[in-house]
């Protein structure tokens, strides 16, 4: 087992993995920017060093800088988290070169999973059911064919994308043209690649992920599904577990399909399976996170297993403990993230001082995140200050707990999305389950906000 870690990430998923680390007997190394000085997760961690200025390109993706204080503070490993580095594979083959353990799979790994069109390639190929639609397209003339041959409506998606950037929803072929060289224009900007391809549009559905765990002696066992539906922006906005709309016929036969994938590219460490779900039971694939997802607390939730602790364990060689026969989903997890924003002026950004800070409390209820009061909220990075993650016997329960701890959240000096967070659980598609990814677009039609 390691012996010190260095978490290469901030805020919330940082404390996380200290956390995690400290329960394991485990020193932490934590990297900070300017910025992030006064930050939880550099007073919290054993070791800490500044890499750099408040951009993350200057800090947070200083791969040099970061592998720089690896080596020197004696870290055996690194724990990207989410975002940032974490589906780095360049990075990953540096930590590779430097005889640093990367919690996470290899680089060639991260490079066939992240390159979206071949993971559905891949998946096809594996007998897993993929979306319709066509593999990466670089000319929009040729692509404009394509599209029709698909038909409308149909997205356009980066082949290297993520966090809903470089995607486009296309109507018709009047609206192709334009919204083809915009996503590959934002793609290009956002992930240094510009190929795309596409997918039919399929509509309404919902958003179905299965978390798996996969050890290096090709064990792989399946956690359950999170439900993931409530988006905007293709951004998520709740997530639960498990999800209201799946029986058990269809969750075994997509823990089946989920395993099937991993196996077919022998694949280690945490990932996730993601699904389109349409409303007559078929499922698609969509892609794979290689990586932990921001909304792991509600699987360790309904399972009892710690995702990040067991990373480190597969990472360091240890085979997992159960089998898929042990794992059973007790009762039912809610996750709200809470972000500092504005709902009501467009989204807008929040930063600055929080003057006052209560965080709910009670049996099964976390608030995982990094502010504490008088901690000043910088405007350098994402506006996720928070998850609110809470667990019933039953939905219904998990609900009524969820909407009691937004009414006690209580973060002054800033804006944050609470309030909205707690009308969308009382929306009656949320309640009875029925909601699909257009659920926020259907708010904002009806009520000329979200």
């Amino acid at each position: 087992m390691f012996t010190k870690i260095l978490i290469a990430n901030r805020g919330e998923i940082a404390v996380r993995i200290i956390r995690a680390c400290r329960e394991m007997g485990i020193a932490t190394v934590a990297v900070y920017s300017q910025a992030d000085k006064d930050a939880l997760h550099v007073s919290m961690a054993d070791e800490s060093y500044c890499i750099g200025g408040a951009s993350v390109a200057d800090s947070y993706l200083n791969m040099t800088a970061i592998l720089t204080v690896a080596v020197a503070s004696g870290a055996q490993a690194i724990h990207p988290g989410y975002g940032l580095l974490s589906e780095n594979a360049k990075f990953v083959s540096l930590c590779e070169q430097c005889n640093i353990a990367f919690i996470g799979p290899s680089s060639e790994m991260i490079n066939r999973m992240g390159d979206k069109d071949q993971a559905r390639r891949t998946m096809r190929e594996a007998g897993v059911p993929v979306t319709p639609g066509c593999d990466v397209i670089t000319n929009a003339a040729d692509a404009l064919i394509e599209a029709d041959r698909i038909g409308y409506p149909l997205l356009i998606k980066a082949k290297a994308g993520g966090g809903g950037r470089g995607i486009r929803l296309v109507k018709s072929s009047g609206e192709f043209i334009n919204a083809f060289h915009s996503a590959s224009s934002e793609a290009q900007s956002a992930f240094g690649d510009g190929a795309v391809y596409m997918e039919k549009f399929l509509n309404p559905v919902k958003h179905i992920e299965m978390q798996i765990l996969c050890d290096k002696f090709g064990n792989v066992v399946c956690l359950g599904e999170r439900e993931c539906s409530v988006q905007r922006k293709n951004q998520k906005m709740i997530e639960e577990s498990p999800s209201p709309a799946i029986s058990e016929d269809t969750r075994d036969r997509m823990i089946e399909v989920a395993a099937k994938a991993a196996k077919a590219v022998n694949y280690q460490n945490a990932g996730t399976i993601e699904f389109l779900l349409d409303q007559e039971g078929n499922f698609y694939f969509m892609e794979m996170n290689t990586r932990l997802q921001v909304e792991h607390p509600v699987t360790e939730m309904v399972t009892g297993i710690d995702l990040v602790q067991w990373q480190i364990r597969i990472a360091a060689g240890i085979p997992l403990s159960f089998t898929q026969q042990d794992i059973k989903l007790r009762g039912h997890s809610i996750e709200c993230r809470i972000n500092a924003e504005n709902p009501a002026e467009n989204f807008r950004p929040s930063c600055g001082k929080i003057s006052f800070l209560h965080i709910p409390g009670g049996p099964e209820v976390r608030f995982e995140t990094a502010v504490y009061q008088d901690y000043v909220i910088p405007p350098f990075y994402d506006s996720m200050i928070g998850k609110l993650v809470v667990h019933g016997d039953t939905r219904e329960l998990a609900i009524r707990k969820m909407k009691t701890a937004l009414s006690e959240l209580l973060v002054e000096g800033i804006d944050h999305n609470g309030a909205l967070q707690a009308d969308i659980l009382m929306d009656p598609r949320f309640v009875d389950g029925s909601y699909t990814t257009s659920l926020m677009a259907q708010r904002e039609e009806e009520q000329g906000h979200y």
